[in-house]
């Protein structure tokens, strides 16, 4: 087949990297976004020269500035959506797709059961071909699935358990914040943990939750019971080699998240993106056969590259590790 036709329906903090991304890759053609009302995006998809859409029916108050049609028209033409709507919209989209037909990758704010598979690259790529529908699991469970999923390969996890501790809101939301308080999900696994197991269901994993007055990013403590006797450095080298995971230490002055986000943007990665999940080097030990590690997720950024994979793999374009590299190439990532 040709290039593979993808529309981004949201333009929102990751509709817009993940349009960006499309971009660069040379298998896809990025045929449009969407927004729903006139703001300084339209600045940004003009610049971009992205195909502007109404994410609502009729959209006439888009098309006095340029938009091509609506949702509809847009779903018409793709081979495939990738809907970054706002959190919920999700389950009523899909109706629209269903009608006509399309297939679509749904983001980890939506509930499970809204696609046939929720999804990593690395752990079941080859899983996602053929579906008609796709869940990228959010930014802490990719974060947790990647590391998880390297030591599960290496040495078998008997169980986990990984307290995360979660910013507060987006760099650019102003809605949510800021809390002057540390606030615990009351509840025991927090969601995490089930949300990992729709991708490793046979993952033993307890998680806690706390949300903190951070924009940056979010950090999780993990303590991994092993199956099989491994060594601090048998650990680190599972890890390094594993992709998409970025080994730092403090001793190089990543002391926080304030510097991996500077790291970042010293990377010359646009808005600071950090597509990898940052592991502190100097955090990983192992006693008495339980491995701990700490580890930073963007939350911006992390599930940027799973959503371009899921596209090859759906379509059943690419090899699972060729796609890997193809997105890994494009977007720099280290």
């Amino acid at each position: 087949m040709g290039k593979v036709r993808v529309a981004v329906n949201g333009f929102g903090t990751i509709g817009k990297r993940v349009a960006d991304a499309v971009s660069l890759q040379g298998d896809m053609e990025l045929i449009g976004v969407t927004i729903s009302k006139p703001s300084f995006k339209l600045d940004i998809i003009k610049k971009a020269g992205y195909p502007l859409y109404s994410a609502l029916p009729g959209g006439q108050e888009l098309k006095k500035h340029g938009a091509k049609g609506d949702i509809n028209d847009l779903v018409g033409k793709a081979d495939i959506i990738i809907d970054c709507s706002p959190e919920g919209q999700g389950a009523e989209n899909k109706k629209l797709y269903q009608a006509k037909g399309k297939k679509a990758i749904f983001q980890g704010g939506e509930e499970a059961g809204i696609a046939d598979l929720s999804f990593n690259a690395r752990a079941n790529f080859d899983q996602a071909k053929g579906k008609q529908f796709v869940r990228v699991v959010s930014c802490n469970t990719t974060g947790l699935c990647r590391t998880l999923y390297a030591i599960d390969q290496a040495f078998g996890i008997d169980n986990c358990y990984a307290v995360l501790v979660r910013r507060a809101a987006d760099t650019g939301d102003s809605k949510k914040g800021p809390i002057n308080a540390l606030v615990p999900e009351t509840s025991i696994p927090s969601h995490h943990g089930p949300d990992v197991q729709t991708v490793l269901p046979a993952l033993h994993i307890m998680t806690a939750a706390v949300k903190a007055s951070t924009t940056l990013m979010h950090l999780h403590v993990v303590s991994v019971k092993l199956k099989k006797v491994a060594s601090k450095e048998a650990a680190i080298k599972a890890l390094e080699q594993a992709g998409r995971i970025l080994m730092v230490t403090s001793s190089d002055g990543i002391k926080s998240t304030a510097e991996l986000f500077e790291y970042a943007r010293d990377l010359g990665r646009k808005r600071g993106d950090l597509y990898e999940v940052a592991v502190w080097k100097d955090s990983v030990n192992v006693r008495n056969g339980i491995l701990y590690y700490m580890q930073a997720v963007h939350q911006e950024a992390d599930v940027v590259p799973e959503n371009i994979d899921a596209i090859r793999a759906m379509l059943g374009t690419m090899a699972k590790d060729d796609s890997i590299s193809k997105t890994d190439q494009s977007l720099g990532i280290l």
